[in-house]
């Protein structure tokens, strides 16, 4: 299992406010990140990131404007400003990953569950050598901080796009198609969506709403930077199909006859059984 690190670190507490493994390094996994962590610690004022391709999307953009976060990117080559990060990034290393991998991982939700308690319980309770004091309580010391409208937060973390209304009043969205009011034929259009529900799409004009975009051909119900559900493995049958395999070549070399496959095939992959 291959997976990427996204941490949020509170700068004048050092505390771990958000962290977890993703399957992706993309944008996605970026703003899931940091819903989380406003969700539990509240919105931050400035968002200071490195410029790697998740963290330059328009879309973290949106969401920092639509929040009233200050959104502040490390000037490249310039690494002394990410150096508390790497701190973080090292003790994480030797203190969490090698336990966990001396102990064996078997699912990226276990290793972010691990990390979850480790944070909460042992990174963020410890003294910090540099602020003298445990980051939960120096974090603590300047709240309440400030809270997000739950209807304010949702719109923050959607996608916008612009797209032109085509001649026969649709519009275009991850390989699905869109009716909108034919009164915006040709004209320039945001649309405004959930990447987790492509059946629901707001139109703006000019910034002002122009109704709802209708699904009229739908190939994707999620955007695919929205990581899906991995297929369940298959259902063990419990017949040895090699092994049958097996049996037949030994029989089969004896007798110089070919191997008949289709007397082998006796169950289907659901595990139900086929006809000869």
């Amino acid at each position: 299992m291959r997976a990427r690190l996204f941490l949020i670190v509170d700068d004048h507490s050092r505390l771990l406010v958000d962290g977890r493994f993703f399957a992706h390094e993309n944008a996605r996994a970026c703003q899931d990140l940091l819903r989380r962590a406003i969700t539990r610690r509240g919105v931050p004022d400035v968002l200071y990131a490195d410029n790697g391709a998740p963290f330059s999307s328009t879309w973290l953009a949106r969401t920092c404007a639509v929040l009233g976060i200050r959104l502040v990117h490390s000037r490249p080559y310039s690494p002394e400003g990410r150096g508390k990060q790497e701190r973080l990034n090292r003790y994480i290393r030797e203190a969490f990953l090698a336990e966990a991998t001396h102990q064996g991982i078997e699912s990226l939700d276990q290793l972010n569950d691990l990390l979850a308690a480790w944070a909460d319980h042992v990174a963020n309770r410890r003294v910090h050598a540099e602020t003298g004091e445990p980051p939960i309580s120096r974090f603590e010391k300047t709240g309440p901080h400030r809270q997000a409208d739950p209807a304010l937060l949702a719109d923050a973390f959607r996608w916008s796009v612009t797209r032109k209304v085509t001649r026969t009043a649709t519009v275009p969205l991850e390989g699905n198609s869109y009716a909108v009011d034919p009164a915006l034929t040709g004209r320039r259009v945001e649309l405004r969506y959930d990447p987790e529900d492509l059946t629901r799409i707001d139109v703006l004009l000019d910034g002002k709403p122009a109704g709802a975009a209708i699904p009229f051909v739908t190939r994707r119900h999620v955007h695919r930077a929205v990581p899906q559900a991995a297929r369940p493995d298959p259902v063990p049958t419990g017949i040895d199909y090699l092994g049958l395999v097996a049996a037949a070549r030994d029989e089969a070399a004896g007798t110089g006859a070919k191997i008949d496959f289709a007397q082998l095939t006796m169950f289907a992959s659901d595990g139900t059984r086929d006809r000869p």
